[in-house]
């Protein structure tokens, strides 16, 4: 045994017999494969000694009582049973996840990067330099004046714009009290109004799938703050009339909000800042290929045009005489995070966008059309709308677009979004990205097509090949099981 595996051992005296049998391999249960928890494997109680109050501590401890080789297979194991990046494409419309460069880890990773944001200023010239140069970048990647790094994630970047314009507003003295956002906006454009304390106006869209015009000039008043907008919207289409809304919202005295969701498909072809956009926010995870904000630690900067510099969030980075430096902008909002935002994600982005260079972002953009629109043309689904950009919509027809989408679990694929947005019947909405080949787009189109040929029957009874079958989904969101007690074992 080595000296590393006997410091790990408990002593002999501390340890009740197993309070579960070990299990090497996963097991059925109810027709789902099974790893049990680490705590159900094995169990040992240890004794606890501790300088602090008695009242605060206790006398022993239960802790899984595992070798490292039991460990690592049971981690290895959970991996094995999950889908993710690394497995295969994860087309999820709108909220699609891409596959995530190493070598942006290895930048991340580097000494140098870890350095402690309480730091002086003139400590950390290296950190203030990077986050200048990326907020330089970013501004001009958008066609904005000021970019803020802060806000840590897209949903958090809506929030921090709109607090921004209620901020102009307010210092304008423009009391305003709506957002406008069309029908197939993302569901956080309008919970975000809501928490900045907007009343949300919806409106349609016209039968091309595009901003109704018409709708969009009776719903525009002198009560409107900003109108929310995805371009390409949700349906991967352009908005063609983009300066035509431009100005009637400006016209009113609104702000135009940029939704930074589908930028990807626009990178070195157009700018928001150039279509009449006053603030943005960018999805780093989406556009720039960093970890995505349910998996992980997100990031979702905002820029804004001249006018609104000022109110950005508190710290914002400038280059000052002795160098770079933090400060508050005149009306700044405050801050809505902590430092800097998750700066290794930062890190991240601007490594994946020098790599790349202008070329390169342009060439990500083609591809991410070129791929959407390939892959809409090799399915039997009905695609209603087109031609694309990053994203399209097909219809499930007379199949229940949720069945269909656990069908495809059993093909080895990851499904699309389903049933929205709801223009599209039955909706399946999907994004395969620039980092897919075309052989891997050819694979999922034969997903697509075996489940668009079978039956209901079929459907509804899948997945049948994933290591946990059907859940009752509404259940889990409405009571979650976020413990192991939960499931039955230590009460305590």
């Amino acid at each position: 045994m080595s000296q590393q595996e006997e410091t790990a051992r408990p002593d002999a005296d501390t340890v009740e017999a197993d309070a579960a049998p070990p299990y090497e391999q996963a097991r059925y249960r109810d027709g789902d494969r099974y790893e049990p928890l680490l705590s159900e494997k094995r169990q040992q109680t240890t004794t606890v000694e501790s300088s602090l109050p008695d009242a605060v501590t206790r006398d022993e401890l239960t802790l899984p009582g595992l070798r490292e080789p039991e460990v690592a297979r049971h981690y290895t194991r959970l991996s094995q049973m999950n889908y993710g990046i690394e497995n295969g494409p994860f087309p999820l419309g709108s909220c699609t996840m891409k596959y995530n460069p190493k070598f942006t880890e290895d930048v991340a990773a580097h000494p140098k990067a870890a350095i402690h944001p309480r730091r002086a200023d003139a400590d950390q010239q290296g950190v203030l330099a990077l986050m200048h140069r990326l907020q330089d970048v970013l501004g001009r990647i958008g066609g904005m004046d000021a970019v803020t790094l802060q806000p840590p994630a897209g949903a958090a970047g809506e929030f921090t714009g709109l607090l921004v314009a209620k901020a102009y507003h307010e210092h304008n003295d423009d009391e305003r009290t709506e957002v406008v956002v069309p029908d197939s906006a993302h569901g956080t454009n309008p919970a975000s109004a809501a928490m900045a304390g907007y009343d949300v106006v919806t409106i349609p869209s016209a039968e091309d799938g595009r901003v109704d015009l018409e709708a969009l000039e009776a719903a525009l008043s002198e009560e409107t703050a900003a109108l929310m907008l995805t371009n390409p919207n949700t349906l991967g289409l352009f908005e063609r009339d983009i300066e035509t809304i431009a100005e009637l919202v400006h016209d009113v005295g609104g702000l135009l909000y940029y939704d930074g969701a589908n930028l990807n498909s626009l990178l070195g072809k157009a700018r928001p800042g150039d279509m009449g956009f006053d603030i943005m926010h960018y999805n780093v995870h989406k556009t720039f290929a960093t970890p995505h904000g349910g998996g992980g630690p997100g990031q979702g900067p905002i820029g804004v045009v001249d006018r609104l510099a000022s109110f950005l969030p508190d710290p914002h980075v400038r280059e000052g005489d002795g160098g770079y430096e933090r400060y508050t902008p005149e009306h700044s909002v405050g801050r809505v995070h902590e430092f800097s935002g998750n700066w290794l994600v930062l890190v991240k982005a601007l490594a994946y966008i020098i790599r790349h260079g202008d070329e390169g972002l342009e060439n990500v953009s083609e591809t991410a059309v070129l791929n959407a629109n390939y892959l809409a043309s090799q399915i039997d689904y009905e695609v209603p709308f087109g031609p694309f950009h990053h994203e399209f919509v097909a219809s499930a027809g007379e199949q229940d677009a949720a069945d269909a989408a656990k069908r495809m679990l059993d093909y080895g694929v990851h499904p699309p979004t389903t049933k929205w947005p709801e223009l599209v019947s039955e909706a399946l909405m999907t994004e395969p990205t620039e980092t897919e080949t075309k052989g891997r787009l050819d694979d999922l189109a034969v997903a697509f097509n075996a489940v668009a040929a079978e039956d209901d029957t079929t459907l509804a009874d899948a997945p049948n090949q994933t290591a946990a079958r059907r859940i009752d989904q509404t259940a889990a969101a409405r009571n979650p099981r976020l413990s192991w007690h939960a499931l039955g074992g230590d009460s305590e």
